[in-house]
């Protein structure tokens, strides 16, 4: 029997509804780590029902650094204008300013990366790994991808501050919360003396 204090342990670590909770609990068996897996995935489950919805509202979300040299915009979309003044739409869109602040991505979504960019990669890659087996220059360029993914794809790379869940659980996580289509569509970073970093969403699809 799942009991109240395990519904309030994992209300506190995943912002998810009760209903949602004691669900995850249950079809778990209350394995506190089990059920927060199964909460993102649900929130994956949700991300994709509501591919077609138009995420026509948002909010934006700033974090200027304390020696005013740094200042980031993130916004942050969503179908309407309740879930987007709400305030688990905001304390996120915020983190995530945070977060390209502390971390510098140069993209939202692997998707915008240039083609031509990802196959001068690949082609290096390939080049270094001449007479490997196949099946395992598969598994070791798998492995070179994701990492520059982590390093400049902002929905890969672990949350700042965060114990292992990436920008995009988190997004997931504000997806359950809010019950709607919701989207990293654009950010920029401005730092004194630095060129400006620009990203844009170019497929709302992700």
């Amino acid at each position: 029997m799942i009991s109240l204090d395990q519904i309030k342990e994992l209300r506190a670590l995943s912002g998810a509804g009760v209903n949602n909770v004691r669900e995850a609990l249950e079809a778990t068996d209350g394995n506190m780590e089990a059920a927060i897996k199964y909460l993102r995935e649900k929130g994956m489950a949700k991300a994709d029902k509501r591919k077609d919805k138009v995420a026509a509202n948002g909010v934006l979300g700033t974090y200027i650094h304390a020696n005013n040299k740094v200042v980031v915009v993130v916004e942050v979309a969503c179908e309407t204008d309740f879930a987007a003044k709400s305030p688990d739409m905001i304390a996120f869109a915020n983190k995530v300013a945070l977060h390209i602040a502390a971390m510098s991505p140069k993209y939202i979504s692997e998707n915008d990366i240039p083609v031509d960019f990802l196959e001068t990669e690949k082609k290096a890659m390939e080049d270094e790994l001449v007479g490997k087996p196949d099946e395992v220059k598969e598994k070791i360029i798998s492995g070179k991808m994701e990492k520059i993914y982590k390093d400049i794809v902002l929905l890969h790379q672990p949350m700042f501050g965060e114990d292992g869940a990436t920008v995009n659980d988190a997004l997931n996580g504000v997806i359950v919360k809010v019950g709607e289509k919701t989207l990293i569509t654009q950010f920029h970073k401005y730092t004194v003396s630095e060129n400006n970093v620009d990203a844009v969403l170019t497929n709302n699809e992700d």
